[in-house]
């Protein structure tokens, strides 16, 4: 399922003169449209000539005029591809991971699925979520477990984080969030943990101890290039050249208020410790991103939850933080990272933002649930969770954790969808006592596809510098 990452922007043109009158005169959803486009309805109004109008609809030929305006800017679909978009592939549902096993777990108020977040995010209710918090995929620098295509909006067909340009991924996190809008609360708030990418030739990995492994010259972690499973190379892109910065949380940021969203915050999360870097001609990365995005102007914000906080929950960090006002540059540890996932946030990340954007018994989601650490923090602060991920190790993860930290017995609701019980409805199935699947220890397979015209790596396999 997974392969290399070669960066090679497409080169892709709008085509015009192939619709006829009937397609031209289309209808879609006004907000189906401003999504698309990246518009606000006001805005599309003037620049269509109807100034104070509010349209529920718009027309494919209008839309084209839209494509051609200053500012136009991409959201989920290449400028390109839109009109078939609208004419053919909105309509259909989202394609869902191919032989997924679907079951459910519950326990202490959360409900962890296996399944792809594609999928389960339309059968949300809508308005019924107050608070999410994950941490996605980075693009290109992690291999998780249970790698599958998924088939996007866009076309490309690759796992999330293995697209083949930060262009691709960024366009398909703006279709998770697109996917995600109907369901959050009027007042409620979105937490999207990101990193950023260098533009490098690099063996992608597993986790952070491999890498750390590979600079130390651990016995039998030295790879030659041809002996990773996938890697990322760096020619080909339209404008990014070797060991550049990709800039994806900032495009993120803008793309999805072009989507609907507010953006509220851009916030810096100054870890304690930072990951040892081969870099000779850059700083050292110590910093993740965190977006704050809600649908209201004024979200349910709660600082005074946050002054209440203990410090292993997201409370103020006394030698880093004001214990009066709390900002943009978030000082917290990072995760011991010795739960079985490769790229896990600390607890008192996710608690800082259930606390203040969420109140007891309100729902936390967190489509992207890895090892469980959202659920983790909101059972701690008493709320509800919900939390999927496709890997049914990560679930199995996630279930212990929680059982550990709660001291509950880990129960399952086996299949629910074969079963004939619907995702929503898993909680009134009969649930039996779960042994935890035991790690797969199996190793990816080994492939070669290198491009020898790029930068060299270096000997061990490690990321070049920049």
């Amino acid at each position: 399922m997974i392969g290399d990452i070669t960066p090679r922007s497409s080169v892709e043109r709008l085509k015009r003169g192939v619709y006829g009158k009937k397609e031209l005169q289309r209808e879609f959803d006004a907000a189906l449209v401003a999504a698309v486009v990246g518009m606000s309805r006001a805005f599309i109004a003037r620049a269509l000539d109807r100034p104070g109008s509010r349209p529920k609809t718009f027309t494919l030929a209008e839309v084209l005029i839209l494509l051609d305006v200053d500012g136009f800017q991409e959201t989920f679909i290449p400028r390109s591809r839109i009109p078939e978009y609208l004419l053919r592939d909105a309509v259909a549902p989202p394609s869902e991971i191919p032989a997924l096993r679907r079951s459910a777990r519950e326990l202490a108020g959360a409900k962890l699925l296996v399944g792809d977040a594609r999928d389960l995010l339309p059968r949300l209710d809508p308005g019924s979520v107050q608070c999410v918090v994950t941490s996605s995929p980075y693009w290109g620098m992690r291999v998780y477990d249970n790698e599958r295509n998924v088939r996007w909006a866009d076309g490309e067909s690759c796992p999330y984080g293995f697209e083949q340009t930060p262009e691709g991924f960024i366009r398909h996190t703006i279709e998770m969030l697109v996917l995600l809008k109907p369901a959050v609360a009027q007042k409620g708030s979105v937490w999207w943990n990101i990193m950023d990418t260098h533009n490098t030739r690099t063996p992608i990995r597993g986790n952070a101890r491999e890498r750390l492994d590979a600079m130390g010259e651990a016995p039998g972690s030295r790879k030659g290039w041809t002996e990773h499973g996938a890697c990322r190379h760096s020619a080909g892109h339209m404008y990014l050249d070797d060991t550049e910065l990709s800039s994806i949380p900032p495009r993120i940021a803008e793309r999805a208020s072009r989507v609907g969203y507010k953006l509220k915050s851009f916030i810096t999360w100054r870890k304690h410790t930072s990951t040892p870097e081969a870099a000779k001609s850059r700083v050292s990365r110590q910093a993740e991103y965190l977006l704050h995005l809600s649908i209201d102007r004024t979200p349910f914000f709660d600082k005074g939850a946050w002054q209440a906080l203990p410090p292993e929950l997201g409370g103020p960090n006394k030698q880093y933080e004001s214990t009066e006002k709390i900002t943009d540059v978030w000082s917290l540890p990072t995760s011991s990272g010795q739960n079985g996932h490769g790229a896990a946030f600390p607890v008192a990340l996710a608690g800082r933002c259930v606390a203040l954007t969420s109140r007891k018994g309100d729902l936390v989601l967190d489509p992207f649930l890895g090892s469980g650490t959202t659920a983790i923090a909101a059972i701690e602060l008493g709320r509800r969770c919900e939390g999927y991920d496709i890997s049914e190790k990560y679930i199995d993860v996630a279930e212990q954790r929680i059982s550990l930290a709660i001291g509950q017995q880990p129960t399952s609701v086996e299949s629910a969808s074969e079963a004939g019980v619907g995702l929503r409805d898993a909680s009134s199935a009969k649930v039996a006592p779960k042994r935890a699947s035991p790690s797969r220890k199996g190793k990816p397979a080994r492939r070669r596809t290198g491009n020898k015209k790029q930068t060299v790596a270096s000997p061990d396999g490690l990321e070049s510098v920049g």
